[in-house]
C-alpha cells in the first residue's frame, strides 16, 4: 500500500510464493530435534524470556517455518519416498449362514511395525438390527460408520421403520464415492437383519459396493479365507459358526504380524445382534488350539 493506493496480488502468485524451496539445513544437525521450545540457541535467544513466561507442556518440532505440513511438504519435494505412506493391518469377516450372518475381529491397531494398540474396537454398532466392521484408517472408518448411524437413526425417525441393509450399505457407498482419490482408507462390511432377511455387503474408500455371503477384509484376509472356505457350510449351527469366525480371526493374527490382540465375534439373527464373543486373547487361543491337536505349541 502507497499514498493510499491498495495493491491486490492475483491468488495464482500467492500461491507461486508458497511453493518456494523448503530449507532443509537442519538436517544436517539432527540434535535440533532433541531441543525444546526453551532450549538455548543462538537465533531464538531474543524469544526466550517469553517463551519461559508460558507455563504449558509442549514437545518439540521441526524446526521448519511450518511444521504443522512438514510432513506433506516434505512427500511433495520427493525426498523422503514413502513418508506418508503408512501400512494399515487388521483382520475382519463375515458370513452368511442358515442361522443369520457371523461377524469377527480381531483388536490391533499398527501402523507399518508400531503396534498402536491392542484393543481397538473394530465393529460399529450402528443400531440394534446392523453392524458396520473397520479395515483400513481407524479414524476414517470410525468416523464415517458413526455418522452412519446418525443418518440410519433420522431415516428411523423420519420414516417410522428402520432402515433396510442395503440402502444403509448405499448411503456408505456414496459417501465414500463423493471423497474418491482423496487419501480416505476404508475397507468396511455392513451387515444387518431387515425385512428380507440377513444381508452382508461390502463397501470400500473407492465407493464401490459388493453384496455376498462370504467377506474377509484387512491385511489378514488371504489367511482368514483359507480357514473360512475350508469349513464353511451354510446349514451349520450357530455354535459351529461362531467357532469358525473364531478360528478363522485366530489363524488370520498367528500367520499376519500386522493383525492380533483378541477376537470378537457378533451373531446377527432375527431379533438383532448378539456379542458372543467379548474378547479372546489370540495367545490364549494359540495354546488352546495346539493342545487340542496334542502339540506342545512352539513347533
Amino acid at each position: 500500500q502507497e499514498s493510499g493506493l491498495k495493491i491486490r496480488y492475483p491468488l495464482s502468485h500467492t500461491k507461486a510464493m508458497a511453493c518456494a524451496t523448503m530449507d532443509l539445513s537442519f538436517l544436517s544437525d539432527p540434535g535440533v530435534f532433541a531441543k525444546g521450545q526453551h532450549a538455548e540457541d543462538d537465533d531464538a535467544r531474543g524469544d526466550l524470556q517469553m517463551a519461559r513466561s508460558i507455563d504449558i507442556q509442549s514437545f518439540p518440532l521441526a524446526p521448519v517455518s511450518s511444521p504443522y505440513t512438514f510432513c506433506e511438504d516434505v512427500k511433495k519435494l520427493g525426498c523422503a519416498p514413502g513418508l506418508m505412506d503408512f501400512k494399515h493391518g487388521t483382520t475382519t469377516l463375515g458370513f452368511v449362514f442358515k442361522h443369520g450372518i457371523i461377524i469377527a475381529v480381531d483388536s490391533r491397531a499398527s501402523m507399518g511395525s508400531y503396534i498402536g494398540s491392542q484393543t481397538v474396537k473394530k465393529v460399529i454398532e450402528i443400531n440394534s438390527f446392523l453392524l458396520g466392521t473397520m479395515a483400513g484408517g481407524a479414524a476414517d472408518c470410525s468416523f464415517w460408520e458413526r455418522h452412519l448411524a446418525r443418518l440410519c437413526r433420522m431415516h428411523e425417525l423420519r420414516t417410522k421403520e428402520r432402515i433396510s441393509v442395503a440402502a444403509a450399505s448405499k448411503l456408505l457407498a456414496n459417501i465414500f464415492f463423493q471423497y474418491k482419490g482423496q487419501g480416505l482408507s476404508c475397507g468396511t462390511m455392513v451387515a444387518g437383519w431387515d425385512k428380507k432377511g440377513p444381508s452382508l455387503y461390502m463397501v470400500d474408500d473407492s465407493g464401490e459396493r459388493f453384496k455376498g455371503e462370504r467377506f474377509s477384509v484387512g491385511s489378514g484376509s488371504p489367511f482368514a479365507y483359507g480357514v473360512l472356505d475350508s469349513a464353511y457350510d451354510r446349514n451349520m449351527s450357530v455354535e459351529d459358526a461362531v467357532e469358525l469366525g473364531r478360528r478363522s480371526i485366530y489363524h488370520a493374527t498367528h500367520r499376519d504380524g500386522a493383525s492380533g490382540g483378541v477376537v470378537r465375534v457378533y451373531h446377527v439373527h432375527e431379533k438383532g445382534w448378539t456379542k458372543v464373543i467379548a474378547g479372546e486373547d489370540v495367545n490364549e487361543l494359540h495354546w488352546m488350539y495346539a493342545k487340542e491337536k496334542g502339540m506342545v505349541g512352539n513347533e
